[in-house]
């Protein structure tokens, strides 16, 4: 949901603020107008303050039982607890059926109930009906409830229906719908420009943080986090974005510092306890890490989707305790839970394998290259778990293997050249390593970056690294 920083800063929400906060401290309901108490709710939303939402909607609620917005609102929450009776419930309450709040309410139902062609037909009938001096405000209301719901074909559609608008809520609509369609470059050039109109809003620093930390410029949404952060050091999206950019590039030490001050800000989130415990582990410190990831598993909801990655980094921690029989157990419990099951027999022989146990592990591996029907990946990731347990030599000629037959699987697949250059370095295959690392460069920088970037100085460029390397082998292994 996107909440209007401008009018909360403004003098005229400030006074209604001050006058329904006064009342409410001296122990009386306020009459105010519906549409005041919903601004109110969003607010305290926007401040995390959900109790106060919640209480500013039902006094609304209270005194205005058919009003469209607190209806609205109380629909919303229903739809996102997956609760569709209730979301019709308080559709069906609403007064003024020919309110537009109304029918786009009408039309979020059918989205959330995944009938969104439904949707887009019931909203196309309506638009029928729609004056020409309101036409603008439809189509962005209309685009809006398509991108929030990740539907983002059907939002540009509507965003190209409009006659023009220069307007930021149109720049800000088209800038998450580009973002939606993968259109990074084109989606952060507009929020830059949606910057330049407004350098004090955190909310569009940390939208151009997120394009970002999506097209993997790190070091970029990190200073963009920085901005929004400057702005307001308690914004939780900032330090959120700060710190997954550092831990993208690798600064792990970094990264803990501004995911433990999230956590202080939104203290019941098991993603930011996850990512503690995942910093943690990233710096061996596994025996630290294990309370975190507990307490993560303790506050995750159970259809969370950070609940495989909690149970997996424990079993890793545990299994760096040489505790296996606690590691087996996590990986069991994860394997109850929806979704393909492939990668947990990966992990399981990885597990398997750093505790000695080679036969088992070897058995485990098998089992996921036939489950995933030989699926490049999985073959990779069973060969990185060779190289991460120290069977280097293996490993290489696996390596060998794999690239044979992946240009017969999958002659697109660009992924394990930085891998096997780290193979041949460590073997010390000079011409070997060069040459693969040429390969990684060009074919994967990303992988390039991460796997390899502890070899090169900090910071930088996948595309320095041959010429680097040339220059920086010693004299006598350039030979070799």
């Amino acid at each position: 949901m996107q909440y209007d920083e401008d009018y909360f800063n403004s003098e005229e929400f400030k006074e209604l603020l001050d006058s329904y906060e006064a009342a409410q401290q001296a122990g009386e309901q306020p009459f105010m107008d519906a549409d005041d108490l919903v601004d109110l709710a969003d607010y305290y939303n926007y401040r995390g303050e959900f109790d106060k939402a919640d209480q500013a909607i039902d006094h609304a609620l209270e005194l205005f039982p058919d009003s469209t917005l607190p209806n609205v609102y109380k629909a919303r929450q229903a739809l996102a607890a997956d609760d569709d009776k209730g979301a019709h419930r308080y559709a069906d309450a609403i007064g003024d059926k020919e309110d537009p709040d109304y029918v786009y309410l009408k039309a979020e139902i059918l989205i959330a109930e995944r009938h969104a062609d439904e949707a887009d037909r019931y909203l196309r009938q309506m638009a029928k009906t729609v004056e020409e001096d309101e036409w603008e405000d439809f189509i962005k209301d209309c685009a809006n409830l398509f991108v929030d719901y990740g539907i983002n074909d059907k939002a540009y559609e509507w965003m190209m229906r409009s006659k023009g608008d220069d307007s930021s809520d149109f720049k800000e609509l088209m800038a998450r719908t580009l973002f939606g369609l993968g259109k990074y470059e084109d989606s952060e050039r507009l929020f830059n420009e949606l910057i330049d109109r407004n350098p004090y809003s955190t909310h569009y620093w940390n939208a151009l943080a997120s394009v970002q930390l999506m097209n993997e410029d790190y070091s970029n949404a990190i200073t963009s986090s920085e901005y929004a952060i400057a702005i307001n050091p308690e914004n939780p999206e900032g330090l959120a974005y700060k710190a997954n950019g550092l831990f993208r590039l690798g600064n792990y030490e970094e990264a803990l510092e501004y995911f433990r001050r999230l956590n202080k800000i939104v203290p019941d989130d098991d993603l930011a306890l996850l990512n503690i415990g995942v910093c943690l582990v990233n710096l061996n410190r596994q025996q630290e890490a294990i309370p975190y990831l507990e307490n993560a598993l303790e506050m995750a909801e159970e259809a969370s989707e950070t609940l495989q990655q909690i149970y997996l980094e424990l079993a890793f921690c545990y299994s760096k305790q040489h505790q296996l029989a606690k590691a087996q157990e996590m990986i069991d419990t994860a394997m109850q839970l929806p979704g393909d099951t492939t990668d947990l027999l990966v992990i399981r022989g990885h597990l398997l394998l750093e505790n000695g146990m080679a036969a088992e592990a070897e058995e485990s591996f098998k089992k996921a290259i036939k489950q995933s029907d030989m699926n490049p990946a999985i073959l990779l990731r069973i060969i990185v778990s060779l190289y991460d347990n120290r069977y280097v030599q293996s490993s290489y000629h696996m390596f060998k293997k794999f690239f044979q037959v992946v240009n017969v699987l999958d002659p697109d697949f660009n992924k394990g050249y930085a891998y096997m250059a780290l193979c041949c370095y460590d073997l010390k295959k000079w011409d070997e390593f060069m040459d693969y690392l040429r390969q990684s460069v060009e074919q994967n920088p990303r992988e390039a970056r991460i796997v390899l970037g502890f070899l090169f100085p900090q910071g930088m460029e996948p595309a320095d690294y041959v010429s680097y390397m040339e220059q920086h082998l010693p004299e006598n292994e350039k030979t070799k």
